[in-house]
């Protein structure tokens, strides 16, 4: 219960993050994609469940807000919670390579469809344009970002395992 609590007030506080404090932050209109982050790091850490409610919770958050239909962030965040959340049982914490690469490439699917499904479809056909301007620096810049705020996502985590632990072991 405490978990999901905590992991509700870290969803809330991330989102309004992205959309308020990352904007100012941006580098040539180009900010790091905080969700992902989230998203990816609580499925490697916990599995595909934790994952994909963590990615559900954002999609829904980021069409309530700011989609132009309800249900597109919300399906693309909960698959990267559910195909990330296959390697929970191959991820070993000390390793940040594996973290860092998986969101990398998990933001550059993301950008990916949103840019097939949002601007291609409507006739704007410069791939190579959007991925040199937009895809390419926010996927680098969403690797960088990742070595700092995975570490605390990590933290967090080890905190709260203990803390279940030390309940359970009460408990029994």
């Amino acid at each position: 219960m405490k978990r999901r609590v905590i992991m509700i007030i870290l969803i809330l506080l991330t989102f309004v993050l992205q959309t308020t404090l990352m904007q100012t932050f941006a580098i040539a209109s180009v900010s790091p994609n905080l969700p992902i982050i989230l998203t990816v790091s609580f499925a490697l850490m916990r599995g595909k469940r934790e994952g994909m409610f963590v990615g559900a919770f954002f999609g829904i958050l980021m069409d309530i807000f700011y989609g132009p239909v309800l249900g597109f962030h919300m399906l693309l965040f909960t698959y990267v919670g559910y195909f990330n959340g296959f390697c929970y049982r191959i991820f070993y914490d000390d390793d940040i390579k594996m973290p860092v690469l998986l969101i990398a490439f998990s933001d550059l699917v993301y950008d990916l469809v949103v840019y097939l499904f949002q601007f291609f479809f409507r006739g704007r056909i410069s791939l190579f344009f959007y991925l040199r301007r937009i895809i390419i620096p926010e996927v680098i810049y969403t690797a960088l970002i990742t070595l700092v705020v995975y570490r605390l996502l990590l933290a967090l985590n080890h905190k709260l395992e203990k803390a279940e632990q030390r309940s359970v072991g009460s408990f029994v």
